[in-house]
Protein backbone atom coordinates (compact mmCIF):
# COMPACT_ATOMS: atom_id res chain seq x y z
CA UNK A 1 0.00 0.00 0.00
CA UNK A 2 1.47 3.33 -1.10
CA UNK A 3 -1.39 5.77 -0.45
CA UNK A 4 -4.74 6.28 1.23
CA UNK A 5 -7.16 8.80 -0.25
CA UNK A 6 -10.38 10.47 0.92
CA UNK A 7 -9.93 9.61 4.60
CA UNK A 8 -12.73 11.27 6.59
CA UNK A 9 -12.30 13.15 9.88
CA UNK A 10 -15.83 13.95 11.13
CA UNK A 11 -16.96 16.65 13.55
CA UNK A 12 -18.52 15.97 16.95
CA UNK A 13 -21.04 17.58 19.25
CA UNK A 14 -21.01 17.58 23.04
CA UNK A 15 -24.67 17.02 23.92
CA UNK A 16 -23.78 18.27 27.41
CA UNK A 17 -20.51 19.01 29.21
CA UNK A 18 -20.11 19.08 32.99
CA UNK A 19 -16.90 19.94 34.83
CA UNK A 20 -16.90 17.82 37.99
CA UNK A 21 -13.50 18.63 39.44
CA UNK A 22 -9.85 19.27 38.85
CA UNK A 23 -6.87 16.98 39.34
CA UNK A 24 -3.71 17.96 41.20
CA UNK A 25 -1.90 18.26 37.85
CA UNK A 26 -4.39 20.91 36.68
CA UNK A 27 -6.38 18.74 34.27
CA UNK A 28 -10.13 19.14 34.57
CA UNK A 29 -12.43 16.17 35.19
CA UNK A 30 -15.35 16.13 32.76
CA UNK A 31 -18.51 14.27 31.93
CA UNK A 32 -19.99 14.53 28.47
CA UNK A 33 -21.88 12.70 25.75
CA UNK A 34 -20.40 12.87 22.26
CA UNK A 35 -21.98 12.23 18.88
CA UNK A 36 -20.37 12.26 15.44
CA UNK A 37 -21.68 14.46 12.62
CA UNK A 38 -21.79 13.87 8.87
CA UNK A 39 -19.60 16.95 8.37
CA UNK A 40 -15.92 16.25 7.97
CA UNK A 41 -12.44 17.18 6.85
CA UNK A 42 -10.85 14.97 4.19
CA UNK A 43 -7.26 13.76 4.40
CA UNK A 44 -4.97 12.02 1.89
CA UNK A 45 -1.83 10.09 2.84
CA UNK A 46 1.16 9.01 0.74
CA UNK A 47 4.14 7.09 2.06
CA UNK A 48 7.50 8.86 2.07
CA UNK A 49 10.92 7.32 2.52
CA UNK A 50 13.33 8.15 5.29
CA UNK A 51 10.76 9.01 7.93
CA UNK A 52 10.01 12.42 6.41
CA UNK A 53 6.70 14.06 7.29
CA UNK A 54 5.13 16.87 5.30
CA UNK A 55 1.71 18.48 4.98
CA UNK A 56 -0.15 20.26 2.18
CA UNK A 57 -3.20 22.39 2.93
CA UNK A 58 -5.93 21.98 0.31
CA UNK A 59 -8.41 24.19 2.13
CA UNK A 60 -8.06 26.67 4.98
CA UNK A 61 -4.40 27.08 6.01
CA UNK A 62 -3.37 25.32 9.20
CA UNK A 63 -0.72 26.19 11.81
CA UNK A 64 2.74 24.97 10.89
CA UNK A 65 2.72 22.34 13.67
CA UNK A 66 -0.90 21.19 13.62
CA UNK A 67 -2.32 18.14 15.42
CA UNK A 68 -2.07 15.99 12.29
CA UNK A 69 1.71 16.33 12.05
CA UNK A 70 1.99 15.96 15.82
CA UNK A 71 0.00 12.72 15.61
CA UNK A 72 2.19 11.35 12.84
CA UNK A 73 5.33 12.22 14.78
CA UNK A 74 3.95 10.69 17.99
CA UNK A 75 3.17 7.46 16.13
CA UNK A 76 6.70 7.34 14.74
CA UNK A 77 8.19 7.86 18.19
CA UNK A 78 5.94 5.29 19.87
CA UNK A 79 6.72 2.57 17.35
CA UNK A 80 10.19 3.45 16.07
CA UNK A 81 8.79 3.31 12.55
CA UNK A 82 11.20 4.47 9.81
CA UNK A 83 8.24 5.33 7.56
CA UNK A 84 7.24 8.85 6.58
CA UNK A 85 4.20 10.43 4.95
CA UNK A 86 2.97 13.35 2.93
CA UNK A 87 -0.42 14.44 4.25
CA UNK A 88 -2.87 16.58 2.30
CA UNK A 89 -5.78 18.09 4.21
CA UNK A 90 -8.99 19.53 2.78
CA UNK A 91 -10.08 21.50 5.84
CA UNK A 92 -13.84 22.06 6.03
CA UNK A 93 -14.49 22.11 9.78
CA UNK A 94 -14.01 25.54 11.38
CA UNK A 95 -11.30 26.02 13.97
CA UNK A 96 -11.95 27.11 17.57
CA UNK A 97 -15.55 25.93 17.25
CA UNK A 98 -15.84 23.10 19.80
CA UNK A 99 -16.48 20.66 16.94
CA UNK A 100 -13.26 18.71 17.50
CA UNK A 101 -11.80 19.28 14.04
CA UNK A 102 -8.15 19.16 15.07
CA UNK A 103 -8.63 16.14 17.34
CA UNK A 104 -10.59 14.35 14.63
CA UNK A 105 -7.82 15.01 12.09
CA UNK A 106 -5.29 13.60 14.58
CA UNK A 107 -7.37 10.46 15.19
CA UNK A 108 -7.87 9.81 11.48
CA UNK A 109 -4.14 10.35 10.98
CA UNK A 110 -3.28 7.75 13.63
CA UNK A 111 -5.70 5.22 12.15
CA UNK A 112 -4.60 5.86 8.56
CA UNK A 113 -0.85 5.72 9.25
CA UNK A 114 -1.28 2.65 11.44
CA UNK A 115 -2.67 0.98 8.34
CA UNK A 116 -0.42 2.62 5.73
CA UNK A 117 2.75 1.82 7.68
CA UNK A 118 1.46 -1.69 8.57
CA UNK A 119 2.11 -1.15 12.28
CA UNK A 120 -0.90 -3.19 13.48
CA UNK A 121 -1.14 -1.29 16.76
CA UNK A 122 -4.31 -2.26 18.68
CA UNK A 123 -6.85 0.37 19.57
CA UNK A 124 -5.75 0.77 23.24
CA UNK A 125 -2.22 1.63 22.10
CA UNK A 126 -3.54 4.21 19.65
CA UNK A 127 -5.77 5.67 22.37
CA UNK A 128 -2.79 6.13 24.68
CA UNK A 129 -0.99 8.07 21.95
CA UNK A 130 -4.17 9.98 21.15
CA UNK A 131 -4.80 11.09 24.73
CA UNK A 132 -1.34 12.67 24.81
CA UNK A 133 -2.45 14.84 21.87
CA UNK A 134 -5.86 15.91 23.15
CA UNK A 135 -8.74 14.81 25.37
CA UNK A 136 -11.13 14.27 22.43
CA UNK A 137 -8.84 12.09 20.33
CA UNK A 138 -9.68 8.74 22.03
CA UNK A 139 -13.39 9.31 21.35
CA UNK A 140 -12.74 9.75 17.63
CA UNK A 141 -10.58 6.62 17.64
CA UNK A 142 -13.49 4.64 19.12
CA UNK A 143 -15.78 6.12 16.49
CA UNK A 144 -19.25 5.78 18.05
CA UNK A 145 -21.62 7.86 20.18
CA UNK A 146 -20.27 7.69 23.71
CA UNK A 147 -20.47 8.77 27.32
CA UNK A 148 -17.03 10.20 28.15
CA UNK A 149 -15.55 10.85 31.61
CA UNK A 150 -12.30 11.69 33.35
CA UNK A 151 -9.94 13.63 31.10
CA UNK A 152 -11.32 11.87 28.03
CA UNK A 153 -9.98 8.38 28.66
CA UNK A 154 -13.10 6.70 30.11
CA UNK A 155 -15.38 5.98 27.18
CA UNK A 156 -18.65 4.04 27.27
CA UNK A 157 -20.57 3.50 24.00
CA UNK A 158 -24.21 4.64 24.05
CA UNK A 159 -27.00 3.95 21.58
CA UNK A 160 -28.89 7.03 20.45
CA UNK A 161 -31.67 7.38 17.89
CA UNK A 162 -31.11 9.09 14.53
CA UNK A 163 -31.09 12.86 14.78
CA UNK A 164 -30.45 16.03 12.81
CA UNK A 165 -28.97 19.22 14.21
CA UNK A 166 -28.65 22.86 13.29
CA UNK A 167 -25.11 24.13 13.89
CA UNK A 168 -24.21 27.82 13.94
CA UNK A 169 -20.60 29.05 14.07
CA UNK A 170 -19.97 32.80 14.57
CA UNK A 171 -16.93 34.29 12.82
CA UNK A 172 -15.01 34.59 16.10
CA UNK A 173 -13.52 31.46 17.64
CA UNK A 174 -12.62 30.54 21.20
CA UNK A 175 -9.40 29.01 22.48
CA UNK A 176 -10.07 26.10 24.83
CA UNK A 177 -7.28 27.14 27.21
CA UNK A 178 -8.86 30.58 27.68
CA UNK A 179 -12.05 28.92 28.93
CA UNK A 180 -10.37 26.51 31.33
CA UNK A 181 -8.11 29.08 33.00
CA UNK A 182 -10.94 31.56 33.53
CA UNK A 183 -11.66 32.16 37.24
CA UNK A 184 -15.44 32.20 36.64
CA UNK A 185 -15.51 28.64 35.27
CA UNK A 186 -17.75 26.33 37.31
CA UNK A 187 -15.69 23.30 38.30
CA UNK A 188 -17.92 21.48 40.79
CA UNK A 189 -20.96 20.10 38.93
CA UNK A 190 -22.51 17.04 40.55
CA UNK A 191 -21.63 13.73 38.95
CA UNK A 192 -24.26 12.55 36.49
CA UNK A 193 -25.21 9.01 35.46
CA UNK A 194 -25.66 7.34 32.11
CA UNK A 195 -29.15 6.30 33.19
CA UNK A 196 -30.10 9.92 33.85
CA UNK A 197 -28.72 10.95 30.48
CA UNK A 198 -30.48 8.10 28.65
CA UNK A 199 -33.86 9.24 30.00
CA UNK A 200 -33.56 12.52 28.04
CA UNK A 201 -30.45 12.47 25.82
CA UNK A 202 -31.30 15.57 23.79
CA UNK A 203 -32.25 17.77 26.75
CA UNK A 204 -30.01 16.44 29.52
CA UNK A 205 -27.67 18.66 31.51
CA UNK A 206 -25.91 21.80 30.34
CA UNK A 207 -22.50 23.03 29.23
CA UNK A 208 -20.46 24.38 32.14
CA UNK A 209 -18.14 26.17 29.70
CA UNK A 210 -20.91 28.21 28.07
CA UNK A 211 -21.26 31.05 30.64
CA UNK A 212 -17.55 31.87 30.39
CA UNK A 213 -17.65 31.51 26.60
CA UNK A 214 -20.50 34.01 26.44
CA UNK A 215 -18.40 36.50 28.42
CA UNK A 216 -15.39 36.07 26.14
CA UNK A 217 -17.40 35.89 22.90
CA UNK A 218 -20.86 37.50 23.08
CA UNK A 219 -21.65 36.05 19.65
CA UNK A 220 -22.17 32.68 21.37
CA UNK A 221 -25.23 34.09 23.11
CA UNK A 222 -26.33 35.78 19.91
CA UNK A 223 -26.16 32.48 18.03
CA UNK A 224 -28.22 30.76 20.74
CA UNK A 225 -30.82 33.52 20.58
CA UNK A 226 -31.03 33.23 16.80
CA UNK A 227 -31.68 29.49 17.03
CA UNK A 228 -34.24 30.27 19.72
CA UNK A 229 -35.97 32.60 17.25
CA UNK A 230 -36.32 29.55 15.01
CA UNK A 231 -38.18 27.75 17.78
CA UNK A 232 -35.16 25.65 18.78
CA UNK A 233 -33.41 24.98 22.11
CA UNK A 234 -29.73 25.82 21.65
CA UNK A 235 -26.54 25.24 23.61
CA UNK A 236 -22.83 25.46 22.95
CA UNK A 237 -20.72 22.45 21.96
CA UNK A 238 -17.37 21.86 23.63
CA UNK A 239 -15.54 25.11 24.37
CA UNK A 240 -17.31 26.91 21.50
CA UNK A 241 -17.85 29.12 19.72
CA UNK A 242 -20.25 26.90 17.71
CA UNK A 243 -23.73 26.26 19.10
CA UNK A 244 -26.29 23.67 18.06
CA UNK A 245 -29.90 22.62 18.43
CA UNK A 246 -31.81 19.42 17.77
CA UNK A 247 -34.04 19.70 14.69
CA UNK A 248 -37.47 18.13 15.18
CA UNK A 249 -38.64 15.79 12.38
CA UNK A 250 -39.62 17.81 9.33
CA UNK A 251 -38.05 21.02 10.66
CA UNK A 252 -35.63 22.91 8.40
CA UNK A 253 -33.88 26.22 8.84
CA UNK A 254 -34.56 29.10 6.49
CA UNK A 255 -32.06 28.66 3.65
CA UNK A 256 -32.16 32.24 2.32
CA UNK A 257 -29.40 34.51 3.68
CA UNK A 258 -32.11 36.84 4.99
CA UNK A 259 -32.97 34.15 7.55
CA UNK A 260 -29.35 33.79 8.75
CA UNK A 261 -28.14 35.58 11.87
CA UNK A 262 -25.53 37.79 10.19
CA UNK A 263 -23.18 37.86 7.22
CA UNK A 264 -20.08 35.75 7.81
CA UNK A 265 -21.79 33.29 10.14
CA UNK A 266 -21.66 29.61 9.24
CA UNK A 267 -25.06 27.86 9.42
CA UNK A 268 -25.33 24.16 8.65
CA UNK A 269 -27.75 21.27 9.07
CA UNK A 270 -26.01 18.01 10.05
CA UNK A 271 -27.05 14.44 10.68
CA UNK A 272 -25.78 12.23 13.48
CA UNK A 273 -23.28 9.71 12.13
CA UNK A 274 -23.78 6.23 13.55
CA UNK A 275 -20.24 4.92 13.02
CA UNK A 276 -16.96 6.59 12.13
CA UNK A 277 -15.87 5.60 8.58
CA UNK A 278 -12.55 4.28 9.91
CA UNK A 279 -13.95 2.00 12.62
CA UNK A 280 -12.04 -1.28 12.41
CA UNK A 281 -8.87 0.20 10.97
CA UNK A 282 -6.84 -0.37 14.13
CA UNK A 283 -4.78 -3.57 13.95
CA UNK A 284 -5.92 -4.30 10.38
CA UNK A 285 -3.65 -5.32 7.53
CA UNK A 286 -4.91 -4.17 4.15
CA UNK A 287 -1.96 -5.01 1.95
CA UNK A 288 -2.04 -3.70 -1.62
Amino acid sequence: MRALHDVAAPAKLNLFLHVTGRRADGYHLLQSAFVLLDWHDTLHFERRAGGKLSREDLGAPLPEEDLTLRAARALQQATGSPEGAHIRIAKRLPAEAGLGGGSSDAASCLLALNRLWKLRLPLPSLEKIGLSLGADVPFFLRGRSAWVEGVGERITPVDLPPARFAVVKPPRGLATKDIFVHPALKRDSDAATIAGFAADPWGFGHNDLEPVARQLCPEVGEACRWLGSQGLQARMTGSGSAVFALLPPGKALGQAPAHWPRAGWLVRECGKMEVHPLVGWASSDDSV
